[in-house]
């Protein structure tokens, strides 16, 4: 095969962005997809504002009714100890069908100009740049190479793997139908996980959960863990395959691997109740293309290109996992801390409004 300017592997929207924004650059880009695409995954369909114009830049024009009909959520509600917690979202955020926003963006970069190719798992990888790209088709060359391939890829690097622990979390996911629901993020606390609920339009609503393997295996175990959301789910009934994603595992952001630039969930995968991990693969994406543009237009070393986007990256996103982070073991502490802290939020919604912005 030609060689190519830039390998791009995983068709995500990390993994989209970046080949977009390449491809628009004059760059020869290849997308390699592991499997079929698009198809349906774990995901709480939710586009937070940060990322709604930087979307519009990336779509084609033949895609821009993806954003322009997307259901706007200005509102989250935490349901938690019997407390209902509500926080404004302000740019409000867009509900997106995953399935429909990789289907979009996956044309928008053939019409760029990428050659994208799904079936096209990567088996092996040789050098530091070029790198020799080996897939079932053959081996191609590369001068630069993006990993967006996700958290648990074959490419995951070696720090992820020896840094597994003991508590397995898995991500679960479906459509249910559910008419008049409120234009609101609601997320289901529980001991041992989490149930987030958000309209897909006016007949759907999308049920997403990030649970502890020994509390439950499926959407049904998870929806009766939460008193709340079990009344809610009473007149639903599934309208779209379930589909779950396992294991689920937090640490920082590596945007380096073994002389790869990585983005979207191959950098790092963030607490999902913050409704930032599609923003954050849009976004890093984009931003990894945008620190490659000068060595591929041999102005710069890749090595300057990759510490530029390392250095941007911390900036622009190691807040946002740190303060996800601290989320997540408030939200752990024991009830007796949680319930007055719950209360105090639900009496004061500036506060609530505040811990949203410290994850964005």
């Amino acid at each position: 095969m030609k060689p190519a300017d830039l390998i791009v592997i995983g068709g995500g929207p990390a993994g989209t962005a970046a080949a977009i924004r390449a491809a628009r650059s004059g760059m020869h880009v290849l997308l390699l997809e592991a499997g079929r695409f698009p198809r349906h995954k774990v995901c709480g369909e939710f586009v937070s504002a940060e990322s709604l114009e930087l979307l519009g830049h990336l779509l084609h024009a033949r895609q821009k009714s993806l954003l322009n009909n997307a259901l706007r959520i200005g509102l989250a509600r935490l349901f938690v100890d019997g407390y209902e917690v509500p926080a404004e979202i302000r740019p409000a955020a867009a509900s997106i069908p995953r399935y429909d926003l990789d289907a979009g963006l996956w044309d928008s970069a053939k019409r760029a100009g990428v050659e994208a190719s799904d079936h096209a798992k990567v088996q092996e990888i040789r050098g530091t740049g070029p790198f020799l790209v080996r897939t079932a088709a053959g081996e191609i060359e590369a001068r630069a190479l993006l990993n967006a391939s996700g958290r648990w890829s074959n490419l995951r690097s070696t720090h992820t793997v020896k840094h597994q622990n003991g508590t397995k979390w898995i991500g679960l996911k479906a459509h249910y139908a559910e008419t008049s629901a409120s234009q609101s993020v609601d997320l289901y606390f529980f001991p041992g996980g989490y149930c987030g609920v958000q309209p897909v339009d006016g007949a759907r609503v999308n049920a997403c959960a990030m649970v502890r393997a020994d509390v439950a295996t499926t959407l049904a175990d998870v929806l009766a863990l939460h008193p709340a959301l079990r009344e809610r789910s009473r007149s639903w009934h599934m309208v779209s395959e379930p589909v779950s994603v396992a294991p689920l595992q937090f640490e920082m952001p590596q945007p380096l691997q073994e002389g790869m630039l990585a983005a979207g969930d191959a950098a790092a995968f963030v607490d999902p109740f913050i409704g930032d991990g599609i923003s954050l693969a849009l976004r890093s994406g984009a931003l990894a293309a945008q620190c490659l543009t000068g060595f591929l237009n041999r102005q710069t070393s890749l090595e300057d290109a990759a510490r530029q986007y390392q250095q941007a990256y911390r900036q622009q996103f190691v807040s946002i996992f740190r303060s996800s982070s601290r989320l997540r073991r408030m939200l752990s502490l024991p009830r007796t801390v949680r319930v007055p802290i719950a209360f105090v939020l639900q009496r004061n919604p500036a506060i609530a409004r505040y811990l949203v912005k410290q994850t964005r």
